[in-house]
């Protein structure tokens, strides 16, 4: 008898499987590799909405726990995944100059503004009014991850790479079983996979579709991350992310000509330099209709539980949101009201 299933291994099912081990539990992980988007994903953190100079969610919190994290995992996968960079928001005016610097002086995000101006001296990129630098932030190698990851689970037999067949699923009062695996409880992490999910279908994860550019360009030199109508962000070989598109309506995972044409002009409105898309990859984020995750056992089956709905924002949510619903099903812990899915109970009987 194992104490968890676990259903999904994107950075839900990577921060929940990292907390099962830290407190020597038993697990096996289901995952068949359909729901992509962690594995596209810019990877930044960024505890700053740079659209209204705002501080995320909890970011604050979030972030705290997230970098130890990720620098354990390094540890224990030997491999580089953090890669602390600058992200450079480019001004369009004076005025917003002005109101960056409103935003830098309040407690909660003096932090993570710098209140210097820094000057553009990237004679490839046009931002007459330079920037506003946030502090303390990078990017985890999201694809990076998710396959040294999964070669660890599978070295140490605790990986399934195949669909979990939901009629096959029998959910007992004091365990669940599927097929030849038996466990106290099950964790489904699925991202958007949980739209098929007969048990958290009711759920309302909304799914956006966002799409990436990978280019590749010698003379851009750039070694910070630039927001502006896009992000580009600095890889390795003189290439770049460049993203990131939002798409309610399009639920496949297919790039599209459309999204690539949005990328592109966004991205000559600053950048001078020619450059050669090299990729062109697109995901469905995970997201909800009020923003807020979704944790929680289920309305009616004891030992069923739900890990889901970080967003665009899963590398600094995944941590914490796992870390608050083992301590749920192993301690009572209540679970903030904001991300129980208790919330969503009516939507379940009525379904």
């Amino acid at each position: 008898m194992l104490d968890y299933l676990v259903v999904g291994l994107g950075l839900g099912g990577v921060s929940f499987s990292e907390t099962l081990l830290k407190n020597n539990k038993t697990f096996h992980v289901i995952s068949d590799d359909s729901q992509v988007s962690s594995k596209v994903a810019g990877g930044m953190y960024n505890p700053v909405i740079l659209k209204r100079f705002t501080l995320a969610w909890n970011a604050d919190k979030q972030l705290q726990k997230a970098l130890p994290f990720y620098k354990k995992l390094e540890e224990k996968l030997e491999t580089k995944l953090d890669c602390k960079i600058p992200i450079l928001r480019k001004f369009a005016s004076i005025e917003e100059q002005n109101m960056w610097f409103e935003a830098a002086d309040k407690p909660v995000l003096e932090h993570y503004m710098s209140t210097t101006v820094r000057k553009n001296s990237n004679p490839e990129i046009d931002a007459p009014f330079g920037f506003g630098e946030v502090l303390n932030t990078g990017r985890i190698d999201t694809s990076l991850l998710l396959e040294k990851y999964s070669t660890f689970l599978q070295e140490q037999l605790l990986l399934t790479a195949e669909s979990l067949d939901y009629d096959e699923l029998q959910i007992n009062q004091d365990y669940i079983q599927y097929r030849s695996i038996k466990a106290k409880q099950i964790v489904f992490a699925e991202g958007y996979g949980l739209i098929q999910n007969p048990f958290f279908n009711y759920l309302p994860l909304n799914g956006t579709k966002g799409e990436l550019l990978r280019i590749k360009s010698t003379d851009f030199k750039e070694t910070s991350i630039i927001k502006s109508g896009v992000f580009t962000v600095p890889l390795d070989n003189d290439e770049y992310l460049v993203g990131a598109t939002y798409k309610w309506k399009d639920k496949t995972n297919t790039p599209t000509t459309e999204a690539r044409e949005e990328l592109e002009q966004k991205l000559k409105t600053f950048l001078k330099c020619p450059y050669n898309v090299v990729k062109h990859v697109a995901g469905i984020r995970p997201t909800v209709a009020d923003r807020r995750p979704l944790l929680g056992r289920h309305p009616v089956y004891e030992n069923v539980y739900v890990l889901n709905g970080f967003g665009s924002r899963g590398v600094i949510i995944g941590p914490t949101a796992s870390e608050q619903l083992y301590d749920f099903i192993e301690h009572q812990k209540q679970l903030p009201v904001e991300i129980d899915i208790s919330r969503f109970t009516k939507k379940y009987f009525k379904s």
